[in-house]
């Protein structure tokens, strides 16, 4: 019998009831990287209370782009989720069309990010608060690279005939949790670098 959570959590066991190492692995890595962003994310907190004018007059945050990115990635968690609700039904074309599309969305979500940093004015070491700023959206956006990859392998995987079903879908599952990390974590690092900073 195959244990299942809900439809934003993959199942933890396989059908023979043991344990799924490679969702345990994925939980782990997730609740690892959860921290180090709180790591950043206190910084960068410390650092606004501990100076007088945050960000420094030569050092402007634009709104717009990363706003429309934000909606774009948000939107993208939606779009995953049919993906994995389609192949639940056994349905193998929407997998591969919802998917494909969340692959889409993230691509432009990087373009964005990249045209952001070429239109700033400023660098990683202009000042504390763009050394802040590059880090900590710089490494979100490598999240949001590996959880391309990841939808990507399952896209090539689902090539293979009945790799994925509605019995064994696991893959798209994780696929999907990886990529609700990261849209949580960005919302967070929006609301922080990009709202709380023209407060």
């Amino acid at each position: 019998m195959q244990t299942t959570l809900d439809s934003h959590t993959p199942s933890v066991a396989h059908p023979d009831g043991h344990q799924d190492l490679r969702v345990v692995g994925l939980l782990t890595f997730l609740a690892s990287e959860f921290l180090m962003f709180c790591g950043f994310f206190a910084v960068f907190l410390v650092f606004r209370s501990a100076v007088a004018q945050w960000p420094p007059e030569d050092t402007e945050v634009e709104l717009l782009l990363p706003a429309i990115n934000t909606v774009i990635l948000v939107a993208s968690s939606w779009v995953i989720n049919l993906g994995t609700r389609a192949i639940k039904k056994n349905d193998l074309a929407g997998l591969r069309l919802w998917f494909g599309v969340t692959v889409a969305m993230g691509a432009v979500f990087l373009v964005g990010q990249v045209y952001e940093y070429m239109n700033l004015g400023y660098g990683l070491t202009t000042n504390l608060f763009s050394n802040c700023f590059y880090l900590m959206t710089g490494f979100h956006g490598l999240h949001v690279f590996i959880g391309l990859l990841l939808i990507l392998g399952v896209l090539w995987r689902s090539r293979r005939p009945n790799h994925y079903s509605d019995l064994t879908h696991t893959g798209p599952e994780m696929a999907e949790v990886y990529w609700h990390f990261v849209d949580v974590v960005w919302i967070v690092l929006f609301a922080l670098v990009y709202l709380l900073t023209l407060i």
